[in-house]
């Protein structure tokens, strides 16, 4: 299983629409219902989106960045931000009822 921390932060003037193009990826996930991913993204006040994005396996890799609204959220994405977005793969230390795994 991988986890993948993805954060930047939007113009003041497109935070919204950086927004309405998330909740777009998640409508259609909820449409399509796929396996293999989990996916979560927060907002804060000045801007910032982090998005933590669990894969299963390598064949699930493609599932969120095969929707159309990724694509339409991806293009246009570096316009909108003052901060570029920033990838990690991340490694879980712990957690309590955050995974679908057992907790810890």
């Amino acid at each position: 299983m991988k986890h993948h921390l993805i954060r930047y932060k939007t113009k003041p003037d497109r935070a919204d629409e950086n927004e309405r193009l998330v909740k777009a990826v998640f409508e259609e996930l909820r449409g399509k219902s796929p396996e293999g991913v989990r996916y979560m993204t927060w907002r804060s006040g000045d801007g910032t989106f982090v998005h933590l994005v669990e894969i299963e396996t390598d064949e699930h890799a493609d599932v969120i960045p095969g929707l159309a609204a990724f694509e339409a959220f991806q293009n246009g994405i570096r316009d909108r931000c003052i901060e570029p977005p920033h990838r990690d793969v991340m490694t879980v230390v712990g957690h309590y009822r955050m995974l679908d795994e057992q907790p810890e």
